[in-house]
């Protein structure tokens, strides 16, 4: 169960309740709920500041099983697994990485217009 990953996941980091409380930010009587499975049902919010802290991700947490144990899933780069996961936990929705991913798309295309131009400027 979630209550029980937690709190091996957070002995494992030789974290108190406390400790990971603070540094995730989040209240330590709640967290407390959580291990004991008092309280079975945290937002989203709450999960990610968990694992961000903890370094592992919203599957294991919940479901025991990590991305990288399904078949067929590209494992990332664990700097860039921290980074989504921290954003997520500030507050970015899926909507803004969309929006993000347009822009560098565009800033890329942005960059290669420009290149062409200078080609185009040499070859004249």
């Amino acid at each position: 169960m979630l209550g029980e990953r937690l709190k091996r996941l957070r002995k494992r980091k030789g974290y108190s309740l406390s400790e990971l409380s603070e540094l995730a930010g989040v209240s330590k009587s709640y967290l407390s709920y959580l291990e004991r499975n008092i309280q079975t049902n945290p937002s989203l919010q709450f999960l990610n500041k968990i694992a961000v802290t903890l370094e592992t991700d919203l599957d294991f947490l919940l479901n025991g099983e990590s991305e990288t144990d399904k078949p067929g899933v590209q494992v990332l780069d664990e700097e860039w697994r921290r980074l989504v996961q921290r954003a997520i936990a500030e507050g970015m929705s899926k909507e803004d990485f969309i929006h993000f991913k347009e822009y560098m798309e565009f800033q890329k295309w942005q960059g290669a217009k420009k290149t062409i131009s200078k080609k185009e400027e040499e070859e004249a």
